[in-house]
């Protein structure tokens, strides 16, 4: 058991990746389509031009967010379904606020609206952590309802705004540049990509809550209640006040990329058919980064070029776009069964040490039989 727990996490992530790949390659073999093809586009797709790479950077913007938010969540033993839904909530608040107020000077009203979106997150977060800490309450099932609750009740939120506001019923008018996340120079730099701000906050959040769960107090008592909460409360840590700060926390995390969504990429609040998926893919960035919070980067730039990469692939081959889907649901599928993967990495040492005595054992056979002769 210890030697199958010896492999490292990056290790093990890189092989559920390339045991995806493998997977989308074989479907691509048996649909009649080449996956060396297929592959070599989605990467020039992703890669091939400013504009597909300020994409890519921008798509990394909420799934950093995200899945810091539920690696915080987990840390403290809590599993976070409901970031969809605190992602849709900072989306609404956010980008209604700038709406509501055009006429303030946009150096107050940007980071009032993106704090608001954080804060409509939060208390979307604190929300199952509280009921959590006091009543048991499963937050695997609170979040998951929330996010029906978020969903159904935000759109008639959006469809109720005032008129002066919307552009069609289910649509809100679109904000001008000025009173969003998009800054020219990055917008230029990429191609006209819809890359913005958000991606440094993206990436300074990431930072801040590093520091906040490894250099601080705060952090590690988190930590040690989700280990083992007893042994942290027999040392005088509230195991109920740390549920719901890392609940409410990773409320605040998806509420920033709620955010980031309405005030950097789309710029307006429409109507959701379903929660906003990006909380569902933070969740799967989180898994592959195995716990590392610089894993995340790695993990979002993966997905960001898969989800980018493979809009241009029926153009370029012919390969349906849903085979993307199918290559991340088999690395998320290779991820949470990485037992298996490191079963496999003993066998192989296992018969790679074999492999050895044997070929120590015929040098030391054949340097004896050359004495004897002699």
């Amino acid at each position: 058991m210890n030697k199958i727990n010896s492999y490292s996490t990056g290790l093990v992530a890189g092989l559920a990746v390339f045991f995806g790949l493998i997977v989308g390659a074989v479907i691509m073999l048996i649909s009649g389509f080449n996956p060396v093809t297929g592959y070599v586009s989605l990467v020039q797709s992703a890669l091939g031009s400013s504009l597909n790479i300020g994409e890519v950077l921008r798509a990394m913007t909420p799934l950093i967010l995200t899945a810091a938010g539920f690696l915080v969540a987990q840390s403290a033993g809590f599993f976070n379904i409901g970031l969809s839904g605190q992602v849709w909530v900072g989306w609404i608040a956010s980008t209604w606020f700038v709406l509501a107020n055009q006429g303030m000077n946009p150096w107050i009203l940007i980071p009032a609206a993106v704090i608001i979106g954080a804060v409509g997150g939060a208390v979307m977060g604190f929300i199952p952590g509280w009921l959590r800490a006091q009543f048991g309450a499963s937050e695997v099932i609170t979040t998951i309802m929330l996010n029906y609750i978020v969903l159904y009740g935000g759109n008639a939120v959006v469809q109720g705004l005032p008129q002066k506001l919307m552009a069609t019923t289910d649509m809100t008018k679109t904000l001008s540049t000025t009173d969003s996340l998009r800054w020219d120079f990055l917008s230029n730099l990429t191609g006209g990509s819809r890359f913005n701000i958000g991606f440094i906050i993206a990436v300074v959040a990431l930072f801040g809550i590093w520091f906040v769960m490894k250099r601080t107090t705060l952090g590690f008592e988190i930590q040690a209640v989700g280990l083992n909460p007893d042994a942290a409360r027999y040392a005088g840590m509230s195991a109920k006040r740390n549920a719901i700060m890392a609940m409410t926390i990773s409320g605040t995390l998806a509420g920033l990329a709620g955010a980031t969504e309405g005030l950097g990429t789309y710029l307006n609040i429409f109507s959701q058919s379903s929660a906003p998926q990006v909380g569902y893919d933070g969740m799967a960035v989180a898994l592959l980064a195995s716990g590392s919070f610089i894993g995340i980067l790695f993990a979002a730039f993966l997905f960001s070029v898969l989800s980018v990469g493979g809009l241009g692939m029926p153009l370029a081959t012919g390969v349906p776009t849903e085979l993307v889907s199918v290559v991340t649901a088999a690395i998320i599928f290779f991820i949470g069964a990485n037992y298996l993967i490191r079963l496999i990495l003993v066998k192989l040492d296992e018969d790679d040490s074999k492999s050895k005595r044997k070929k120590d054992k015929n040098k030391k056979t054949t340097k004896l039989n050359k004495k004897e002769a002699k």
